[in-house]
């Protein structure tokens, strides 16, 4: 057998080593994203990008973290202190576009099918059906609970409320978070409330409530993509690699993946619930370029500047923020890479 040379050996010992030290590196030159998530349904696809490894595929680590509301989300996102989140659209986003918050839109999060059953319907609480309450106009100087008085929760109230010949003012408004609507309905604290998958399915489960409208908000823009300003600038294509990950979870849901039972498992993970409680409930979808409904935003603009929520006239400066350019850039990655 020919002798083998130190210095073959070492050659060799590195040669087997390289391929670890490439893949180390690369890890670590993954630029990386914060994003802030709510435990709806809705966040599924970021949930799906997550743990199925799209985000990293298309080269980008991605931290999911919890958040608070909407305006937690925006002025995270203003000051600087994370990267990225999703929002709904409301007043108080509205009008920190207008005073010029440093945020870039990038594309929709969520929407609103064209079709019955609703992921987010208008419920009445089974205490107040058993009451005899059946009908929106029965709900007349009762109290509803929104998850805030300025988000797509309160337009969405205030859609369901017309079905009825009411208007927010007609009814007691009680501010509370989806997942207390439970307790609310269970010791009559409500009559009424706004909810989303999953709590809605859940509040059908327990007889705490059923659902009375769901035909309101065919189609609205219910919540959109957002970054910090000054990291787009520095790391556009972080951003068009984190919207690639998303862009190919939302369509791989959109179109059956909600079937699969790993990823209802995903769901389950980050949502708090049950694999059989995410099965076959009603879903938001998404554009498939992840595209916003401009028509649909300004329909909400539109209610709350007649509530006298908004501190300005005409349209708030959204085309200013919004990058269709890497959105468009994004679309472009994914179709390069199926």
């Amino acid at each position: 057998m020919p002798s083998v040379s130190r210095r073959d050996l070492m050659a060799a010992a590195a040669a087997a080593l390289a391929p670890a030290f490439v893949s180390a590196a690369r890890a670590q030159k993954l630029p990386k994203v914060e994003f802030l998530y709510s435990p709806f349904a809705d966040y599924a696809p970021f949930f799906v990008a997550k743990e199925l490894g799209f985000f990293k595929d298309f080269g980008v680590e991605v931290t999911l973290q919890p958040k608070g509301g909407t305006a937690e989300t925006i002025q995270l996102l203003a000051s600087g202190n994370t990267e990225a989140g999703a929002a709904t659209w409301g007043a108080g986003l509205f009008n920190a576009l207008n005073r010029g918050a440093t945020v870039a839109i990038i594309a929709t999060s969520a929407r609103m099918p064209a079709s019955v059953p609703s992921p987010s319907p208008f419920m009445i609480s089974q205490k107040a059906w058993d009451a005899g309450i059946r009908t929106v106009a029965g709900l007349k100087g009762k109290r509803v609970g929104i998850p805030g008085p300025s988000g797509f929760g309160m337009f969405s109230v205030a859609k369901a409320l017309e079905k009825g010949g009411l208007t927010i003012e007609d009814v007691e408004p009680v501010y509370l978070p989806p997942p207390a609507t439970a307790a609310a309905f269970a010791n009559g604290g409500l009559e009424a409330g706004w909810s989303i998958e999953p709590f809605a399915r859940q509040l059908e489960k327990q007889d705490l409530g059923r659902r009375l409208v769901e035909d309101h908000t065919f189609g609205t823009e219910l919540g959109l993509i957002a970054f910090n300003q000054d990291f787009v600038a520095k790391n556009e294509d972080a951003v068009v690699r984190f919207m690639a990950g998303y862009l190919k979870a939302a369509r791989l849901l959109d179109k059956g993946g909600w079937q699969d039972d790993k990823i209802l498992d995903v769901v389950a993970k980050y949502t708090g619930t049950e694999r059989d409680a995410l099965r076959g409930i009603p879903y938001t979808v998404r554009s498939e370029d992840g595209a916003i409904d401009m028509a649909s935003v300004r329909e909400q603009e539109e209610f709350f500047r007649k509530r006298g929520a908004l501190e300005y006239k005409g349209p708030a400066k959204i085309d200013a923020v919004y990058r269709l350019d890497l959105l468009k850039r994004a679309n472009e990655l994914v179709a390069s890479k199926p």
